[in-house]
């Protein structure tokens, strides 16, 4: 095995132990599966941080539940800061111990902790990837579980995310209702 398959194969051992299970797989070692489809299909030319960087963005996510942070927006950001630095210090340890050096690890974690976001192009693919992922997989469960006026935001939320290259394949790729395809459109 190469290096980038040992980080790969060590970050689906890890998520092997998620707890809450998905068609039969730990959660997060299919999510990071996903991840890695998409991120092969829109940009199969990606480097080998960002690969590595898709496949372990929500490592050990189990780890650190919504519940032990505080109710209400600020406690949900806080869990997701805190989370994002442990996706990121985990993977750059197995980056590591696979043959990587600091700074393809530490680039890896920039991804992941989203630095740089609409001005770094491989923290906007991973960013691109994440929003695919969540379209294609997890949209259509998610959505009848939220009010409605609550998934347009997160519609909204989600598009701004996106590059223009990004929302545009969105979409050419999927059949979205009227209201939520508006938001993928060019801004005026």
């Amino acid at each position: 095995m190469n290096r980038l398959e040992i980080a790969l194969a060590a970050i689906d051992a890890a998520n092997a132990h998620d707890p809450d299970t998905k068609e039969g797989q730990p959660a997060a070692q299919l999510y990071g599966q996903r991840m890695s489809a998409e991120l092969s299909r829109l940009f199969p030319d990606a480097s080998e941080p960002l690969q590595i960087a898709a496949r372990g963005q929500h490592i050990e996510r189990w780890i650190m539940r919504r519940q032990e942070f505080p109710e209400g927006r600020a406690g949900y950001l806080e869990w997701r800061t805190e989370l994002a630095k442990h996706h990121a210090k985990r993977v750059g340890e197995i980056m590591q111990r696979a043959g990587y050096d600091r700074a393809d690890a530490e680039r890896a974690g920039r991804m992941i902790r989203k630095e740089g976001i609409k001005r770094d192009p491989e923290v906007q693919a991973l960013e691109d990837v994440i929003c695919f992922t969540f379209l294609k997989w997890y949209f259509a469960p998610f959505a009848p579980t939220q009010d409605p006026e609550k998934l347009e935001r997160i519609v909204v939320k989600t598009a701004r995310k996106m590059s223009a290259q990004g929302r545009a394949r969105v979409l050419d790729e999927f059949d979205l209702p009227e209201t939520f395809a508006a938001a993928f459109r060019p801004r005026a």
